[in-house]
């Protein structure tokens, strides 16, 4: 098995709490008040989980793009076109109402869950790149879920 570096872990935590936040002022309504009086409504519920997961998929395009300059020739070629896809379901597939967008952002993260899969098991991912997006997609699609029931 394979450390995550200690950095990648807390910044890769850090990058939940948008979605932690959402489901919890979803599962508390009172702290959802609290939040639309302090920090405004866009901060809260479905809305920051939608917006920052929309957000993070496009991020992550861009990580799988890095990874396929790490490829030459058709590989190369493959990894580009794939490491478009979340950015574009982010963009396409997030309207339509919370509940909606909300579970095809877990589709979304699920996805791309795959394409990590695939970056890392042509090894242009890092040794320990599994372990640590398992871990957050899991966070993720678990924050999400309060929106979708």
């Amino acid at each position: 098995m394979y450390a995550i570096p200690r950095s990648a872990l807390i910044l890769g935590l850090a990058g939940l709490l948008p979605f932690l936040w959402g489901a919890l002022t979803v599962l508390r309504p009172e702290l959802g008040l609290w939040g639309q009086m302090h920090i405004g409504s866009r901060f809260i519920g479905p809305y920051v989980q939608l917006f920052y997961g929309a957000v993070i998929l496009s991020f992550m395009s861009g990580v799988l793009w890095g990874f396929a300059t790490k490829a030459a020739g058709r590989t190369a070629t493959a990894g580009y076109v794939l490491s478009v896809i979340p950015a574009l379901w982010a963009f396409f597939m997030t309207g339509g109402g919370p509940t909606t967008a909300a579970m095809n952002l877990i589709v979304g993260f699920l996805a791309l869950l795959l394409l990590d899969w695939h970056f890392w098991r042509l090894e242009l991912a890092p040794p320990w790149w599994m372990h640590l997006r398992v871990l957050l997609t899991a966070i993720v699609c678990l924050s999400l879920l309060p929106v979708v029931i």
